[in-house]
């Protein structure tokens, strides 16, 4: 992986990590590996917050992966983020790691061993889908409890990717629950430092608030209405699609414009808990406070924090 740590910038959505990472990669000569889960799709530019070609400062790798709703999996980002940092370091760049899905961070760095099937689609995954779309996504949730009670209490009912992870590992013999639980002692493989972008709660949401405003402002009605016209409704509509699925429901006139926008700030505030309680519990992040969105003095404070790991 080459003998510099790659740089990790981790935290919530809204917290200013794009910036925070474009700023570290110009200081160390550096390029940024995103890791977000959902800036992987083409198309899906405004309602994910991706960065715009011309707004990046140094190359920016893992964007644009995957049409919205082809499959697409940790287990998939961990073999394409190995790959950029081999790449990046080989080049004599430095790789700086960006991003708020926590297991794609882990994945990438962490020596995380998928089990079979979770690359490409199979016949268990493929049953489970079907249900739920034929019987809905709590009639599934439903059928993990009595299954599995342990993991159907630590996944949500309209999550059903995971919740479908969930049969795909009960049946491989073990559970989503037992995986989860074992996150915790998995040793780290690549070199890394992590720095973590600290924003108290009511100043997030309200970085929240005036972003979904702004996407809004920026077209992302109009980025919904190409992505439906281009086939790919199932994708968008994805229960971990934020953003997109509100705006479908506005468009099929289920409800208004203006109630789609006050749900997406509310998933979105859920969403940015959900993301700080899971960095919280990593006790490599250094975390510095980014309540004020001074990109220069963040920069020097992450640099500071970093120190002997990228001198």
């Amino acid at each position: 992986m080459g003998a510099d740590p790659v740089v990790c910038i981790v935290g919530p959505t809204a917290s200013g990590k794009s910036a925070l990472a474009q700023a570290v990669a110009l200081a160390l000569d550096g390029e940024v590996v995103s890791a977000d889960s959902m800036q992987i799709y083409r198309g899906m530019d405004i309602g994910t917050g991706k960065l715009a070609p011309e707004e990046r400062l140094v190359p920016h790798h893992g964007l644009d992966l995957a049409d919205p709703g082809e499959p697409y999996s940790a287990a998939l980002f961990q073999e394409y983020a190995r790959a950029c940092f081999r790449d990046i370091a080989a080049r004599g760049k430095r790789a700086v790691l960006c991003g708020g899905t926590g297991l794609y961070v882990r994945a990438a760095i962490d020596a995380y061993e998928f089990p079979k099937g979770e690359q490409t689609g199979n016949p268990v995954r493929e049953h489970y889908n079907r249900l739920a779309n034929e019987q809905g996504s709590d009639v599934l949730w439903e059928l993990l409890r009595e299954r599995d009670p342990a993991s159907a209490a630590i996944v949500p009912a309209a999550d059903v990717k995971r919740v479908v992870r969930a049969f795909e590992l009960l049946e491989e013999g073990t559970s989503l629950a037992e995986q989860r639980a074992k996150l915790a002692d998995i040793p780290q493989l690549v070199p890394a430092c992590f720095v973590g972008l600290s924003v108290e709660p009511a100043v997030l949401n309200a970085r929240i608030d005036a972003r979904v405003d702004g996407m809004f402002d920026a077209g992302l009605v109009d980025e919904v209405a190409r992505l439906l016209q281009g086939g790919f409704r199932d994708g968008i509509t994805a229960p971990q699609a934020i953003g997109y699925k509100e705006v479908v429901a506005a468009l099929d006139g289920e409800t208004t414009m203006e109630e789609a926008a006050t749900r997406i700030k509310t998933a979105t505030h859920r969403y940015a808990k959900r993301q700080r309680t899971w960095f919280r519990k990593d006790r490599r992040i250094r975390w510095i406070d980014a309540n004020e969105p001074d990109v220069a003095a963040q920069a020097a404070e992450a640099l500071d924090v970093l120190g002997d790991a990228v001198a």
